[in-house]
């Protein structure tokens, strides 16, 4: 591997670990957004205007905001990992997949810390499921904007 190759790949790392950071935090406003204006809709579940002022508090009270952040890191990391990797090992720059990519990241995070068998849940539970993937549709969209757009470990023509 000559040398201009492997500072290509190291910028695709990097600008994959930005896009990824970025659109985490993105995605986090993003429920916060989605509940709020939910809660506003008349006949909505009273915990949806709970849902808004919790992550209020994470604002008021920066550690709690940076434990927050972090936990989503932590809950998301891998399949994000795996949808970069994937984007970045076949080139695939489309913004429907990368948005698909957030949406079942965040969904797949959310399944991990749920402390009851998805045969347990109500309903409601569902609308969350559907509210967090919307927000990693956003952050799908975030990641693709700063990384997914040139995905591609290959360096393209004009640059050799």
């Amino acid at each position: 591997m000559g040398m201009a190759t492997a500072k290509h790949v190291i910028k695709r790392i990097l600008m994959m670990l930005a896009g990824y950071l970025v659109a985490v935090l993105v995605g986090l406003i993003a429920v916060v957004a989605i509940y709020a204006t939910l809660s506003a809709l008349p006949n909505a579940p009273e915990y949806f205007g709970f849902a808004v002022v919790t992550p209020l508090a994470a604002l008021v009270v920066p550690p709690l905001g940076m434990f927050i952040y972090f936990v989503t890191i932590v809950i998301t990391g891998l399949q994000t990992l795996i949808f970069a990797l994937i984007a970045e090992f076949f080139s695939l720059r489309n913004v429907l997949l990368h948005m698909l990519f957030g949406a079942a990241a965040a969904a797949g995070g959310f399944f991990l810390i749920w402390p009851t068998p998805t045969e347990d849940m109500n309903p409601e539970r569902w609308a969350d499921i559907g509210i967090i993937a919307a927000a990693g549709l956003v952050a799908g969209l975030i990641y693709w904007l700063i990384a997914g757009r040139d995905a591609g470990f290959r360096r393209p023509l004009s640059e050799r």
